[in-house]
């Protein structure tokens, strides 16, 4: 299991491939060091070679093994001699705890889907508005176009001023199982013109069709860049969000561990039909209609698209 936080990694023995590539990624001194180097500010690869005076091959081997641990991120930038690769670090802190959540045996997860933002299956939009991948604008900002398009699946950052996303996930597990909770995770935040770290949204949640909570947002984050964001994307503009966490379980739903109704996974009817739809959005009658940008793994600061797991759960 792989829990992402800011800035932080929680890692435990059952994700043996994530922990063995980070365990080699740290191994190497020469690593440890490019990595205390990236932490200083982003660089290039032949910057690093230089810094280290090391075979431009190696420093690229050597970034590649971090990259593949998920220390780093990698971002090609246009450059006089063509594409080059911006290296900076994603993760401040690994916290390796082998068997959390193993020999309490208190939590089983018995499905994830990783959802990316711009599969959403119905939208109800107003502008101030946008879309973009992690390479472009999907549209023209303000522009509905973007999201109908079929490049909306390419999306990586999506905002809008008001009305509605509606996602669809699998749902064979609920069907099927004695699944007791359902946790999904995405990282938003407000959306003001530019960013405004004190403009307040109070954005909807709702599962087959039932608004469950409110996910107050406190702001629209700025002033410093998203730990993802590509390199074209305007200091000016949002930069990063919150990742919030939603829980439908059978004593009630919960927003960020805080519970916010009695509706259940029965209640709501979860566990009856093929999808499970869950629609996030800010309604006109709202107390705050600030909006809201959603981010996709290659932008904001947490690499993860929209996370929905379920378990089975012994309270």
């Amino acid at each position: 299991m792989v829990i992402i936080m800011k800035n932080e990694l929680v890692i435990n023995i059952e994700d043996r491939e994530r922990l063995a590539d980070i365990g080699k990624a740290l191994s190497s001194p020469m690593r440890l060091d490019i990595l205390y180097y990236l932490s200083m500010k982003p660089a290039i690869i032949s910057d690093v070679a230089a810094h280290f005076e090391i075979p431009l091959s190696s420093a690229a081997l050597h970034i590649k093994t971090l990259e593949s641990a998920g220390l780093i991120s990698v971002q090609p930038i246009p450059g006089s001699k063509g594409a080059q690769k911006l290296c900076g670090v994603l993760i401040s802190r690994i916290d390796i705890d082998m068997f959390r959540n193993i020999t309490e045996n208190s939590k089983q997860l018995l499905f994830r889907e990783d959802l990316p933002i711009g599969s959403y299956f119905d939208c109800d939009v107003c502008p101030p508005c946008g879309i973009v991948s992690e390479y472009n604008d999907l549209g023209a900002e303000d522009s509905l176009s973007g999201f109908y398009s079929p490049d909306r699946f390419k999306a990586q950052l999506i905002w809008l001023s008001q009305g509605y996303l509606e996602y669809r996930f699998s749902n064979a597990t609920l069907k099927l199982s004695s699944a007791n909770k359902i946790q999904i995770t995405f990282e938003i935040c407000s959306e003001a013109l530019g960013y405004n770290n004190n403009w307040r949204s109070d954005v909807s949640i709702w599962f087959n069709d039932t608004e469950v909570g409110l996910v107050e947002c406190l702001g629209d984050y700025g002033g410093r860049r998203g730990k993802l964001n590509p390199y074209w994307w305007s200091d000016a503009s949002t930069q990063y969000g919150d990742l919030r966490k939603i829980w439908v379980t059978d004593k009630g739903c919960f927003i960020d561990e805080i519970k916010v109704s009695d509706h259940t996974i029965k209640s709501l009817g979860l566990d009856k039909q093929n999808y499970i739809t869950m629609k996030i959005g800010v309604k006109p009658d709202a107390a705050y209609v600030g909006g809201f940008n959603l981010f996709g793994e290659k932008f904001g600061d947490y690499p993860q698209n929209i996370i929905m797991e379920v378990y089975d759960e012994i309270s």
